[in-house]
């Protein structure tokens, strides 16, 4: 095959200029400069504000999960005549029927027009000072962006080269292509999928005939 025609390498920087062409990193961005800038401004430091972060990377995983199972996964159901059925739900079973699609791969932006302003709100209001719930959302949203880029990564043409990297992308591959009914989480593997039990050996588990076509069955 001649230099001309061979496919050109994926890198990683060629991934993160794509990662940037689309709208739902932006406005996680922007609410993360807003937060950051605004926790600065604030001032009032205390040691609580260093457990932020810690309590909420490690429940990260478990946020993620629920939110997957719960929300992502949810199966249309009829209510007095009405059908329930999000927009998160609806583009991902969209995800799930082209998991190469990139734009599929973001949290939808107009989901974001409301899912950040509430995210605001509880920083604003359900903490005991405003400097706390600062940090809560500064810390909150820079999750939010490595949750974006890690899954963006795992579906773009970049290959993993590092052994945790390589660890997520196989287990967010077997939820796509193997079984939809295990592991869940996207930044992590292993976590909240082995303590929830969704993380069984793929050896053990049949390939779902549902696993592209949500809810098919």
């Amino acid at each position: 095959m001649s230099t001309s025609t061979r496919r050109k390498v994926f890198t990683l920087s060629d991934a993160w200029r794509e990662f940037w062409k689309y709208p739902s990193p932006w406005m996680i961005l922007a609410t993360l400069v807003g937060a950051a800038t605004a926790r600065i401004v604030v001032g009032d430091w205390q040691y609580t504000d260093a457990l932020v972060p810690v309590v909420m990377v490690a429940s990260f995983p478990f946020f993620e999960w629920l939110v997957h199972v719960f929300i992502l996964h949810w199966r249309p159901r009829r209510i007095g005549g009405l059908t329930v059925d999000s927009l998160l739900a609806r583009k991902h079973r969209e995800h799930h029927l082209a998991p190469r699609s990139v734009p599929e791969v973001f949290i939808p932006w107009p989901a974001l027009l409301w899912v950040l302003p509430v995210a605001i709100a509880i920083a604003l209001l359900a903490f005991p000072r405003p400097g706390l719930g600062l940090s809560f959302l500064a810390v909150l949203t820079v999750l939010g962006l490595a949750y974006e880029w890690c899954h963006y990564l795992i579906h773009s043409d970049y290959k993993p080269k590092t052994r945790m990297y390589r660890a997520i992308y196989r287990d967010h591959r077997l939820h796509h292509f193997k079984n939809e009914h295990y592991w869940f989480t996207v930044t992590s593997s292993g976590t909240a999928d082995r303590v929830l039990r969704t993380y069984p050996d793929p050896r053990t588990v049949q390939t779902s005939p549902t696993a592209k076509n949500l809810h098919a069955g």
